[in-house]
């Protein structure tokens, strides 16, 4: 990971899922419980010498402490852990000259303990303390090393993209070159028995083209005419769209192609202005994406990641099972990361924007657009992550119609005595242009003259035909896709 070095940073940052501020004064059997957590999980900082509140009071007045404590990582942890440690100047609260030391906790691939046989798990700004099944599961998981880390048969410095990794240093703020950059920095490139070997996470982010090494090293986007997958000759695809290159324009470049699949209903609101309200909360389907591309398992040679959208549902399926003690039951409270280079990676470009709760968040967000509840199952090695959008589309035909929050279209309440306004085709024959435009976006994938109607909520198909459809063909702004037979079963509007 790619450590915090500003004090001030330090002290007003949120305790996170790799980061944590101690005073020099800590217990060093105190110590040994967040550095064992963050071993245990994503690795990371603890600033020693900064309080709980911020405060800066250093370690220079603590020096036969803090001695005792850089000796924590091998004397009170079991197996020792691997710590870097780095000293920073500072000014104390006193505004006297000072010390910060920063202890940076690299992420294990082993199982670490206190003295007292205690194992701790990093979970957001907390050390966890694991019971039995948490700690015997994690053991399994960290039972090898990462495949980041493995080396790239026959791959060479010629195969990584050194311009690419000089934009990166100097985004991250690394004061050398490229090439020092990757040789001295997360074991991108090592020595052994006196040849470079470049590992499979210095391909995967830095390569010309990572997927000569990783065929399936990608993801495909599939969009469906309906509600679910049919093949042979009733085969409903109607778009199929593979993104590939290193892990950043892979997520850049499905996300921004995404987000143009995503439909957007604009109808007018009770206020007597549009409301645009999208099928599914941006945060909660780029998480899905990010999570596929940082979490998969990347020794899966054989399938690539596959994102599939259905007239009312999302869904991504990622190579791997749940890494460490993900599971399905806690998956919004509990974090590890596959591929933490890749996670960091990513995490620097702000595509991880919430490091450890960007679950807990999608989660949060579903509820709050009344859609149902993110669903996760896994089946061999895949993980399947889908969003359901069943809920908004009756709300959003009931916001059409105005009809008041919780109740149904047709419903006894309606009929009792709520009473709904009249649709905008009923009140007027003036033509609603911000209408116009969004049917137009609307046929950014061919549509049925049935399902444009529905969209905007018209009752009178005539007054559709006549204000909307046939204008909108006229000035050129969407087409028949079959115009010769304009009565065709299968006519469908695109736009143009």
């Amino acid at each position: 990971m790619e450590h915090i070095r500003d004090i001030e940073k330090m002290r007003f940052t949120t305790e996170l899922q790799t980061f944590d501020r101690k005073s020099a004064r800590i217990d060093a059997k105190a110590l040994a419980i967040p550095i064992v957590a963050f071993a245990n999980a994503d690795g990371g900082d603890i600033a020693i010498g900064i309080e709980d509140k911020g405060d800066v009071t250093g370690i220079d007045g603590y020096k036969a402490n803090v001695n005792e404590l850089l000796r924590v990582p091998f004397d009170y942890c079991v197996p020792s852990v691997d710590v870097d440690t780095e000293i920073l100047d500072c000014i104390d609260v006193e505004g006297k000259p000072n010390h910060i030391l920063i202890m940076h906790v690299i992420q294990s691939s082993q199982l670490h303990a206190n003295q007292a046989d205690e194992v701790y798990y990093r979970v957001g700004d907390k050390s966890k303390r694991m019971n039995f099944e948490q700690r015997t599961r994690l053991m399994y998981a960290k039972g090898g090393r990462f495949f980041e880390d493995t080396p790239v048969k026959n791959a060479t410095l010629d195969d990584i993209d050194l311009e690419f990794v000089q934009e990166y240093v100097g985004k991250i703020g690394y004061g050398r070159g490229p090439l020092e950059y990757l040789r001295g920095n997360k074991d991108f490139i090592v020595q052994n028995d006196g040849r470079e070997e470049i590992s499979s996470a210095a391909i995967l982010l830095f390569g010309k083209n990572p997927q000569r090494f990783f065929p399936r090293a990608r993801m495909r986007f599939i969009r469906y005419d309906g509600t679910e997958a049919r093949v042979g000759t009733e085969m409903n695809v109607v778009k199929d769209v593979i993104f590939e290159g290193k892990i950043l324009d892979i997520a850049r470049k499905s996300t921004e192609f995404v987000k143009t699949q995503i439909r957007e209903h604009s109808f007018l609101g009770r206020e007597g202005r549009f409301v645009t309200i999208p099928e599914y909360p941006e945060f909660c389907w780029t998480e899905l994406l990010i999570n596929s591309i940082g979490h998969r398992d990347y020794s899966i040679t054989g399938t690539d990641i596959q994102v599939k959208m259905f007239e009312d549902h999302f869904t991504v399926e990622s190579p791997g099972m749940f890494p460490g003690l993900v599971r399905m039951t806690n998956i919004r409270e509990i974090h590890f990361s596959r591929n933490p280079k890749i996670f960091e990676f990513l995490h620097e470009y702000e595509y991880v924007k919430e490091f450890g709760e960007g679950v807990d968040r999608m989660f949060r967000e579903m509820e709050e657009a009344g859609l149902p509840a993110p669903e996760y199952r896994t089946v061999e090695f895949m993980v399947f992550a889908t969003l359901k959008n069943d809920k908004w589309l009756e709300k959003q035909s009931n916001l059409r119609n105005n009809i008041p929050e919780g109740v149904k279209s047709g419903s006894s309440q309606e009929q009792e005595g709520v009473k709904s306004e009249p649709s905008t085709d009923q009140k007027s024959d003036k033509v609603d242009f911000d209408q116009k435009d969004s049917i137009v976006e609307f046929c950014i994938l061919p549509r049925t003259r049935r399902e444009i109607q529905e969209y905007v909520g018209m009752s009178s198909r005539a007054h559709f035909k006549e204000n909307y459809l046939t204008p909108l063909i006229k000035e050129g702004r969407i087409r028949m896709t079959i115009p010769d037979k304009p009565n065709s079963k299968n006519q469908k509007y695109v736009k143009v």
